[in-house]
């Protein structure tokens, strides 16, 4: 079929095929349809984001034909640095001058930074390092790289705005792997932004195999394979008790031998409603020596959502006989003497704690983070859900939807093998003379 419909197309038309970039483009390069101002192209690394920002700008200044003007004339191409700029948005392999045919393509002029088309349309070029560098030239469209990224992203935001003021409808388009950084939440969160969105995987047949293998190998399940994969934006707050970062630096892929494993569970508010999630956490850890060496590694997150307290109830065992765990640790702020009988008519047996909540969710979390950020817990791979809960929880309380279930049963499930049994250990001994 691919053979028959080539060999109908004219040689003109031949030539002219690997130009037509609404013919091959992919849905997230398309340009969405409405009145919008900021197009917004987020993605994975390699998901064709580039390419879909030189398209747009050839869209934007070319006319029916070569020397036909275009909708704009006056184009900023703004990235971090000038040299970054030049080299992908400008000469890269999915750059301006590559996506350009013969006819159409612009002259780069590197003293003036610009592009000038066979049309007169202009782009100039800019360096995010230097915001004032965009006070006084005026423009009637605008694309912008990797703004997520850039050390001055407001700064250079907000004067690229005042300097797009030219013709009936101004717009912008913005190419960026996501971070959680205000500049790209501000942006999001504005009526005037429209957003594609692809993961790295939906341009594969432009990209390497072995590429591709090799980087979900690494960072499938994981908060960076989340933002630099599938291209999402993994949200916070101010004043989270944890930083992605510091997740990020304390990931491993296997647990190490472990001296101790507990299954937490949080059951749901109501013993009896099926609708709430059941925190379930299992967490293991090292406790040689003294205790300000012990290490914990957390697991597995197993919790359940929409589950009756027989089914979250099993599903904790499970979990148990699957790690091998010695202990279950379960609150009874809720469900009180009802936790511990459901569990208990499944396994008569099983080693079970109580834990009663008497401090706020915040507080009982700040001893747990600060183990955190002194490097004593890792994470395998496959926990977002329960690392997405931990972004958004402060000292002041969760500032999600919901209740934090996944985060409380961590938070029980390292009290218990770390927090507790340290602070047993430094409790001075009295002695009674007799």
């Amino acid at each position: 079929m691919t053979e028959e419909f080539l060999s109908s197309l004219s040689d003109n038309a031949l030539l002219s095929l690997p130009y037509l970039f609404e013919f091959w483009a992919m849905p997230h390069q398309t340009p969405p349809a409405g009145d919008w101002k900021t197009w917004v192209i987020m993605g994975g690394r390699g998901a064709g984001k580039t390419r879909a920002g030189a398209e747009w700008v050839r869209s934007m200044v070319e006319g029916a034909g070569p020397l036909d003007g275009g909708v704009a004339r006056r184009v900023a191409l703004v990235g971090e640095t000038i040299d970054q700029v030049r080299e992908v948005m400008v000469f890269g392999d999915s750059g301006i001058l590559a996506c350009s045919p013969p006819d159409r393509r612009p002259e780069w002029q590197a003293t003036r930074k610009r592009l000038v088309w066979p049309n007169g349309a202009v782009a100039q070029v800019f360096s995010a390092h230097d915001p004032d560098s965009l006070r006084g030239p005026q423009f009637d469209a605008a694309w912008v790289d990797e703004l997520a990224k850039w050390k001055k992203g407001e700064h250079a935001w907000d004067q690229l705005q005042f300097a797009l003021r030219l013709g009936d409808n101004p717009r912008q388009v913005v190419t960026t792997t996501p971070q959680n950084v205000p500049v790209l939440k501000a942006i999001l969160a504005n009526d005037s932004t429209v957003v594609t969105h692809a993961p790295t995987t939906a341009n594969r047949a432009n990209l390497a195999a072995s590429f591709l293998a090799e980087v979900h190998s690494r960072y499938a399940g994981t908060q960076l394979g989340r933002q630099e994969l599938e291209g999402l934006l993994i949200d916070g707050v101010e004043g989270a008790l944890w930083k992605a970062g510091a997740i990020e630096a304390g990931r491993i892929d296997t647990a190490p031998v472990l001296s101790r494993i507990v299954v937490a569970v949080d059951p749901p508010v109501s013993a009896h409603k099926a609708s709430d999630t059941c925190g379930i956490v299992v967490v293991g850890a090292i406790t040689d020596g003294p205790p300000q060496n012990w290490r914990a590694v957390v697991l597995e997150d197993a919790s359940v959502q929409g589950a009756s307290p027989e089914t979250w109830a099993r599903a904790a065992l499970d979990a148990m006989a699957r790690h091998g765990a010695d202990r279950l640790v379960a609150e009874v702020n809720q469900g009180g003497n009802l936790v511990e009988t459901v569990i208990r008519q499944i396994d008569a047996l099983v080693p079970f704690r109580a834990v009663h909540a008497r401090a706020s969710k915040g507080a009982r979390a700040e001893p747990v983070a600060a183990l955190y950020e002194q490097g004593r817990v890792a994470h395998l791979r496959g926990l977002t859900r329960l690392e997405e809960q931990m972004f958004l929880m402060t000292a002041q309380g969760f500032s999600g939807r919901g209740s934090p279930d996944r985060v409380d049963a961590l938070v029980w499930a390292l009290t218990e093998l770390i927090i507790h049994p340290a602070e047993k250990y430094r409790r001075p001994q009295v002695r009674t003379l007799g």
